[in-house]
């Protein structure tokens, strides 16, 4: 079974107050470091088999169709998941 990540932000210009409440919540908790947050949304797609090229591309296309608003948000990004076993066995075979 593969997975398919969307994230979906809102625009620069586009006022997030979910965002600005949780870095003033934040900043009185003493983590100063951090200047402004912006609030977006997740998606998980789980298909049958394998993530493909032609399953990113749909779940591209349901990003700018269903998932986001295009006035006020940008899809920032589409990729395949991958499993906690495949990263490690990338990282073992680079080791």
């Amino acid at each position: 079974m593969g997975t398919v990540i969307v994230d979906v932000m809102p625009k620069r210009e586009i006022l997030d107050p979910q965002g600005q409440a949780v870095a003033g919540a934040l900043a009185r908790l003493g983590a100063t470091e951090f200047t402004q947050v912006r609030q977006g949304k997740r998606f998980t797609l789980e298909v049958e088999g394998e993530v493909t090229p032609q399953t990113l591309a749909a779940a591209r296309q349901a990003a700018v169709t269903l998932l986001s608003n295009p006035v006020i948000e940008d899809v920032v990004s589409v990729r395949a998941q991958q499993d906690v076993e495949q990263v490690r066995a990338q990282q073992g075979d680079q080791a």
